[in-house]
């Protein structure tokens, strides 16, 4: 499977009967119809079960090209990212192939894509919650549980939540994408308020386990594209990963990340840095999805990290944790002076 050039196109759709009470629901019943794609009906986002496919492995490839059009029932929002105060719950599930991915585990068996119609309830949900932070800003993560970017171009709630903060005072909205399609967002009135990031890697890691994403060239060409239209860009550099000549690695991609972004826009940049995890469940998980996989999860050569619910994961030992840090650090500082690193988890 090569990267994602081709904007994400599902290829069995399901909807939710209640989801065409709403009128995006009707409008996406409208557009979908009009393709050569077939939509089916079910009671519940969270109850598909006639997925096509002879065994797991092929039901697992069907589900990852599903989208599922519902309502979000639960409008209470996560609050685990290091990013942001809220997840704001806009889409669940990716079309990508990422092989380390948390949300192996996290959407368990059900990896289809599932967008969410009731968007005005959700603002709503998310309008509450400015307000009993006010006045403090409160930032808002749009892609905890997929990317959401990599559907939006079917669906444009991203842009509906980009121009629903862009009219707050106290809202800010993040999320990150390893997708290019960005071209209907460019003249969303964001005002400032949604901070645009792009997840890059190694040329090694992204080979190797970012399999149905866009390639690096395009995610850069994208980020240069939002940030020329305004947006704040930040970038995910995830995970930070210990192969083969990894220095070098990371060395070529802050270059060329160097190389490509012109100077002008590199005056409000960031950086989150995130290395590489994984946890028991996780690693049987992508063992089953992704059988021939270089992905290294050898437990013993890890530090065990105690988790907030009660599931470790295994991180690198503190030594290895230090040098990557260090490094990467190091390549940021130089080759982008003024950029500010959020944090290294």
């Amino acid at each position: 499977m090569a990267g994602a050039n081709k904007p994400f196109m599902p290829q069995l759709i399901y909807f939710e009967p209640r989801a065409l009470e709403y009128p995006l629901g009707k409008e996406l019943f409208d557009r979908f119809s009009k393709l050569e794609v077939e939509i089916r009906e079910t009671t519940s986002h969270n109850q598909i079960r006639d997925l096509p496919g002879d065994n797991d492995f092929q039901k697992y490839r069907t589900a990852k090209s599903t989208l599922v059009v519902g309502i979000r029932k639960t409008l209470k929002f996560d609050t685990s990212k290091p990013s942001a105060e809220y997840a704001i719950p806009l889409a669940t599930g990716c079309m990508g192939h990422c092989h380390y991915c948390y949300l192996q585990t996290t959407l368990g068996s059900k990896p289809y894509l599932r967008t969410y119609v009731n968007t005005d309830e959700i603002f709503a949900q998310a309008e509450k919650y400015m307000q009993e932070r006010a006045p403090e800003i409160t930032r808002f993560e749009a892609s905890c549980t997929s990317d959401i970017v990599g559907i939006d171009h079917l669906t444009h709630n991203l842009k509906r939540a980009i121009e629903f903060f862009g009219a707050t005072d106290l809202g800010r909205l993040r999320f990150t994408t390893k997708y290019h399609h960005v071209d209907h967002l460019l003249d969303a009135k964001h005002q400032g308020r949604t901070r645009f990031r792009f997840s890059v890697n190694s040329n090694y890691v992204i080979k190797n386990f970012e399999l149905g994403t866009s390639p690096l060239e395009e995610r850069i060409n994208a980020a240069i594209k939002v940030a020329e239209a305004g947006y704040p860009l930040g970038f995910i550099v995830a995970p930070l990963y210990l192969h083969k000549d990894w220095e070098e690695g990371y060395k070529e991609l802050f270059d060329t990340l160097e190389a490509k972004i012109p100077k002008h826009l590199t005056n409000d940049l960031t950086f989150e840095l995130i290395q590489h995890r994984f946890t028991k469940p996780a690693k049987r998980v992508i063992e089953k999805n992704y059988p021939k996989s270089k992905l290294e999860m050898n437990e013993e050569e890890r530090k065990y990290k105690w988790g907030r619910y009660g599931i470790g994961k295994y991180v690198y030992q503190d030594d290895q944790a230090t040098r990557l840090r260090e490094t990467v650090e190091n390549y940021i500082h130089t080759m982008f002076p003024q950029a500010k690193i959020e944090y290294f988890t």
